[in-house]
């Protein structure tokens, strides 16, 4: 069994309530220094990238790059997804740490969040990271997410604003009807600087719609380990509603074939959603379409 990348949430702290995020359920919670190494050795038989985040930013914890040595350390690559709200809390030698892979930022929280930060004040940092990058010549992507292009184009003033200054920054024409219209899944602004687009998606919830069965990533490209230990098949699982197991108590090894994710996997050989959870979860659609 291998997988793509594992999610390890190293905080569920974001420092924001974004309107397209869930009410996080779990009380705040960051992974020991120790804990996280102990799960990195373990993870690494499974895989060769972490992201660091389910639904914290690893960007609100101050000790960031003691993690980021860890993995290091452990010979794995690394991903930091962030609101990008933090961008000023580390160095830029923390960022561009040898074992990131990729950083995400993503572009829409600052739209969906009620801030004193006006614009400009959010989106230089991000800039000045993206130029501090090409400076350095540092091998990493950097992908500036535009994840809100939903049919009803509810954000359009937002992305106006946005694309122009993305525009006037790296000097590459952003049109916003052709993205509209053509939905790219991205666009080269420099070298391994993409901003990347998708539209909203409702998070699987117990109290959501039944969608019925279909596949999934979950337990096939991914599993996620939340900073309190739970290990689930899907990063979409903030709260740990499909706990497969703990590693506090258990070995990655275990739980990975427990009777439970076992199921889970045969399931989805055969287009079917065992767990509740994943019945209704709408963003297993996505993969079922591609098989069509």
């Amino acid at each position: 069994m291998k997988f793509y990348r594992i999610y390890i949430e190293i905080t569920n702290v974001c420092g924001l309530s974004c309107t397209f995020c869930p009410t996080k359920e779990l009380p705040d919670k960051a992974m020991s220094l120790a804990f996280f190494e102990s799960t990195i050795k373990q993870a690494k038989a499974y895989t060769k990238e972490i992201a660091c985040h389910v639904v914290g930013d690893p960007l609100t914890l101050s000790n960031l790059d003691e993690y980021l040595n860890i993995i290091q350390k452990h010979g794995l690559k690394a991903m930091l997804t962030t609101s990008g709200y933090f961008l000023k809390k580390h160095s830029y030698d923390t960022l561009f740490h040898p074992c990131v892979k990729q950083i995400n930022i993503s572009l829409n929280s600052y739209n969906k969040n009620d801030s004193s930060f006006t614009f400009e004040q959010y989106i230089q940092p991000v800039l000045d990271l993206c130029q501090e990058k090409l400076k350095r010549k540092v091998e990493l992507f950097i992908n500036l997410r535009v994840w809100n292009l939903d049919t009803l184009m509810s954000e359009r003033t937002f992305n106006e604003v946005l694309f122009k200054k993305l525009s006037k920054a790296f000097d590459v024409p952003l049109n916003l009807d052709n993205v509209y219209s053509s939905r790219p899944k991205s666009i080269r602004l420099a070298s391994k600087v993409l901003v990347h687009f998708d539209d909203y998606f409702e998070w699987p919830s117990l109290t959501n719609t039944v969608y019925g069965d279909g596949v999934c990533q979950g337990l096939q490209s991914h599993i996620a380990i939340l900073a309190s230990g739970k290990v689930v098949p899907c990063c979409l699982d903030c709260d740990g509603v499909i706990e497969l197991g703990d590693l506090h108590a258990d070995s990655l090894d275990d739980i990975l074939y427990s009777h439970r994710a076992t199921a889970m996997i045969n399931g989805f050989k055969e287009s079917k959603a065992v767990e509740e959870l994943c019945q209704k979860c709408s963003y297993k659609e996505r993969f079922n379409l591609k098989e069509v």
